[in-house]
């Protein structure tokens, strides 16, 4: 009976670390969000280099987690400016009318180990529902400072947010398939 009266002890002495809500703060320099798209011919990786993440809630609760990403869409970056130009036109994504995309949560829950986010992706004006399944991990930084990542890999169809449907060269050679990839590490904080 005592030893399980002490093992109940060290438990909560562990358990408020984590409860109750958390913010977390993007670290930019190791968070990506990115691409690829394949033509007939070669593949072509970019990113997007200005977003935001709201990601707020308990992160051992994930019940109580809200996820907001908005993406800049005019930092698109494919190492090629005559390209990223292209892609910021209204052959593509049309920056100037559709400057954000952006993804917002409706529910997150655990599933196999993984970090189960569903919910809705809005881009170029068009809203289509998405599950995302991050992959967990959680670390001391070379700092020593606590550090979450979250990673995960997705397709989506450009023809379903309309990207490219009016572009000659897209409906030559551009495939419709296109690979996203995320990951985000960051810090979480007590809410304020």
């Amino acid at each position: 009976m005592r030893r399980l009266l002490l093992l109940a002890l060290a438990m909560l002495c562990f358990l408020p670390a984590f409860a109750g809500t958390k913010t977390f703060t993007p670290d930019t320099t190791h968070s990506v969000i990115g691409f690829r798209a394949a033509t007939l011919l070669f593949k072509v990786e970019g990113r997007f280099d200005r977003y935001q993440v709201a990601i707020q809630g308990d992160p051992e609760a994930l019940g109580t987690v809200k996820v907001d990403v908005a993406i800049d869409a005019a930092s698109i970056d494919t190492q090629n400016g005559t390209r990223d130009n292209h892609l910021r036109s209204a052959d593509f994504f049309d920056v100037k009318r559709f400057p954000t995309l952006r993804f917002t949560s409706s529910k997150a829950w655990r599933q196999d180990g993984k970090v189960m986010v569903a919910g809705t992706l809005e881009m170029h004006g068009v809203k289509r529902d998405l599950t995302l399944a991050f992959e967990p991990a959680f670390g001391k930084n070379g700092a020593g400072v606590d550090t979450w990542s979250y990673e995960a890999s997705f397709w989506i169809k450009r023809s379903d947010f309309g990207i490219g449907a009016d572009s000659v060269a897209a409906k030559i050679s551009l495939k419709d398939p296109v690979e996203v990839n995320l990951m985000l590490v960051g810090f979480f904080h007590d809410a304020k």
